[in-house]
Order: structure tokens, then C-alpha cells, then sequence
């Protein structure tokens, strides 16, 4: 546990070069005593790091000061090496040079298998840009205006404070406080559709963390069955834990969802390859709007 408070310590200072001990404590969720000794146990192992007192006082990293590779073992490095590689979504990683740069300090070649990109079939400058004025915001604590189309087709103005960028269940999302409402939210990136980061800062406060005990009150139990001609799809929807496989090959799905407009599309979406069990009102929703849908379209 220490040894990982010293890295983050560390990186931190090469990324700011300057922090106070009380502002290390609150990130790290120690006392700052213990700050304090892990600053004397950094420089004990020859790193240039110092501590001044008085009102303009803090933690300081010599200048010029740098990270040396003797301080990752051989696995940490191929690791960094292989995070930078396999995520795309808000910098351009490939030709920014820090692969390049760091392969070069590692002495090591990060083998190119793996790519992930997060950004949407049609959408990748548009989302990447979206992404690095994000994590600026995030990152440098700064207000941020955004046009958000929400539910029953209104399209609100908000200023919020972006606290964490989240990709959850296939969607990036953003965990934030917004001032509008004076209270968190998660808002879905895709919907986000326009966003100026403002010159305001704001004080940063966690995202409370969801109680796993208590769900929703808008979750409810919910049962479908597929046939097995679905299965491809009904895997791609559900893990293993979710599902029973029946003696003539339906697939029966059983989770807690919750029953909103966004699960009548989604079930939608699988035509007639569909059936509710339950719950009962969600049966009558789900075919009150196929009926609309085919008398739009008949």
C-alpha cells in the first residue's frame, strides 16, 4: 500500500511539480503525518523531493527532476507501456510520441496486439475532441456549460462540475455535479451536444458512490424470453449468471432494469424475437408501442 502512495506521490509532483501535504492527505485518504514520512521516505531513497514550511509552504520536486526507469520494474514498464497502447479514446496516443518516448526510455518495444477505441463508427474527431476538452475540464477543476438532450425530448442548458469521466455497459457517461438541480448526475456523453469549458473553477467534492444494497426504486425484476435463434444477441445483453437455457432451447433472462422508456426501445429492437414475463406493465407498454410503431409505418 505504501509503495503505491509513493508512485502516486511522485507522479503527481513530476506532473505539478508542487502540492501541500494537507492536499495529499485529503487525495490519498491519509493523515498528513503520514505524508510527511512518506516525503522522508522518498528522499531517503534518493529522490529529489523536499518540504517547506510557512504560509506559501509545500512539497516541491527539484526542477529538472525526472523519473528514473530503475524505479519500475520490468513488468510495471511493459504494463505502462501496454495502457498507453490499447487505449484511443481522448488522445491521439499513437502519433503524440510518448509511446515512441517512453519505449525509448524503457528500452523496451511495446508489441503492437491490442487497439481499443472507444469513439462512435463515423464520429472519431468529433468525440476525441469532446473527450480532451472533458478531461481538461476534470482535470483542471474548471465549470463547464453544456446542451444536453434529455428524456421526453427537452434539450436543457446546465453548468456543471465534471468530476469523472465513467464507460459503463457500453456508453461513456460523466459523473457530475450540476447547479442546476444542486445535486449529482451522470450524464450520457452521446448526449452531451454542445459543451463550453468555462473559466470558472470549482471546489472538487466526490461522486457518492452507488449503495449496491439498495437499488433504484425505478428497478424492477424483469423476465424475457428468447428463442434460441437470439442467442447471439441475448449474450452480447446478459451475462451467464442472468440467463437459463430451456429443454426446447429458448433462453429465459432474468435482471433487475429499470423500466423506462430506454428499456422499451431496447426491447424494441429485437422485433417479434422477444417475449415479457413479467413484470405485467411492462408487457402492456412494450406492445402498446409496437402498435403505434406499426401504425406510423403501415
Amino acid at each position: 500500500m505504501q509503495e503505491s502512495r509513493l508512485f502516486k506521490i511522485l507522479y503527481y509532483l513530476l506532473s505539478k511539480g508542487h502540492a501541500t501535504a494537507p492536499y495529499l492527505a485529503q487525495e490519498l485518504e491519509v493523515s498528513v503525518r503520514t505524508i510527511y514520512r512518506d516525503i522522508d521516505a522518498l528522499s531517503s531513497a534518493g529522490i529529489p523531493v523536499f518540504a517547506e514550511t510557512g504560509r506559501n509552504g509545500g512539497i516541491y520536486l527539484l526542477d529538472n527532476a525526472v523519473l528514473d526507469r530503475a524505479l519500475l520494474s520490468r513488468e510495471e514498464q511493459q504494463e505502462i507501456l501496454t495502457a498507453l497502447q490499447s487505449t484511443n479514446a481522448a488522445s491521439d496516443i499513437e502519433n503524440s510520441g510518448i509511446l515512441h518516448k517512453l519505449s525509448a526510455l524503457f528500452q523496451m518495444q511495446s508489441d503492437d496486439w491490442i487497439e481499443i477505441d472507444y469513439t462512435r463508427w463515423g464520429n472519431k474527431q468529433s468525440d476525441k475532441t469532446k473527450f480532451e476538452s472533458l478531461k481538461s475540464a476534470i482535470l483542471e477543476r474548471r465549470c463547464v456549460q453544456i446542451s444536453y438532450a434529455g428524456s421526453h425530448a427537452q434539450t436543457t442548458e446546465r453548468i456543471i462540475h465534471p468530476l469523472k469521466l465513467l464507460y459503463k455497459g457500453r456508453n461513456w457517461y460523466l459523473e457530475s455535479y450540476c447547479t442546476q438541480k444542486q445535486d449529482f448526475r451522470l450524464f450520457k456523453i452521446n448526449r452531451i451536444l454542445r459543451l463550453d469549458v468555462l473559466k470558472e473553477h470549482f471546489p472538487y467534492r466526490p461522486f457518492p458512490e452507488p449503495d449496491a444494497d439498495s437499488p433504484a426504486e425505478y428497478e424492477q425484476q424483469v423476465t424475457l424470453c428468447f428463442p434460441k435463434e437470439m442467442a447471439y444477441r441475448v449474450y452480447d445483453e446478459f451475462s451467464p449468471e442472468q440467463m437459463t437455457l430451456q429443454e426446447d432451447g429458448t433462453l429465459l433472462a432474468t435482471a433487475k432494469m429499470p423500466v423506462d422508456h430506454w428499456l422499451i426501445g431496447f426491447l424494441l429492437s429485437f422485433g417479434p424475437n422477444v417475449t415479457v414475463l413479467s413484470p405485467a406493465d411492462l408487457k402492456k407498454d412494450l406492445a402498446e408501442q409496437a402498435r403505434l410503431t406499426y401504425e406510423k409505418n403501415k
